[in-house]
């Protein structure tokens, strides 16, 4: 499995991601995901965005990166993340607009904007630890593995096909496509394959039922 980094990535990422993980009566079998370290940075991916649902729709949330020249022949793990203009409170108050009603915004709001108020110098350790995050509050187990050099690709290469600008069928692929509670699904109707967070604070400790068809 081949995946590459994501901020707040898609319910799609974490389906892929998870799709090997088993339970067994006396043990656990977690997926085992190589994450692309050696690729160069994309803009416009879910690299350093991700997609909510809003009062007003369906909105995009962007961590803004350095510009520095040569940016698109960087590998990803050295893009920074860009902190001169005040993001991280515009994120947190859209993320609480969004979800404040939500039955589970309260249990987990405090660890996620934790993460995004510890400024991590890279795109890299920032998505990485929001990854982690959301694989434990999930309660998916995923190995995660990063790249040590370039990879071809092969049948479970995941890059490219979740992209916010190209069909993703990974979800229906996997028969998880499937409406479940939204705040906003009474005036926009339900949104499939938006950031894992909108699943996790509409059913909170019930998102493995899911994303695993349990």
């Amino acid at each position: 499995m081949l995946l590459s980094t994501a901020f707040l990535p898609p319910l799609s990422w974490f389906a892929a991601a998870a799709k090997d993980f088993t339970l067994s009566p006396d043990r656990v079998f977690p997926s085992v995901v190589r994450l692309e370290a050696c690729e160069h940075f994309v803009k416009q991916t879910y690299r350093n965005r991700c997609r909510i649902l809003t009062a007003n729709g369906v909105e995009n949330l962007q961590v803004p990166v350095i510009h520095d020249e040569g940016l698109y022949r960087l590998p990803v793990t050295e893009v920074r993340v860009d902190y001169s203009t005040p993001w991280i409170p515009k994120m947190e108050r859209a993320l609480a607009s969004a979800y404040e009603s939500a039955a589970f915004f309260e249990d987990y709001r405090d660890g996620l904007f934790s993460i995004l108020e510890s400024r991590p110098e890279t795109l890299w350790t920032l998505n990485l630890s929001l990854i982690q995050f959301l694989l434990d509050r999930l309660h998916l187990a995923v190995d995660l593995q990063p790249t040590t050099a370039y990879e071809s690709g092969g049948a479970e290469d995941f890059r490219e096909v979740i992209h916010p600008k190209r069909p993703d069928t990974v979800l229906r692929d996997l028969a998880l496509e499937k409406p479940y509670f939204q705040v906003f699904a009474g005036k926009y109707g339900f949104q499939s394959n938006l950031s894992a967070v909108d699943l996790l604070f509409n059913e909170g400790p019930d998102s493995i039922l899911y994303l695993k068809n349990l």
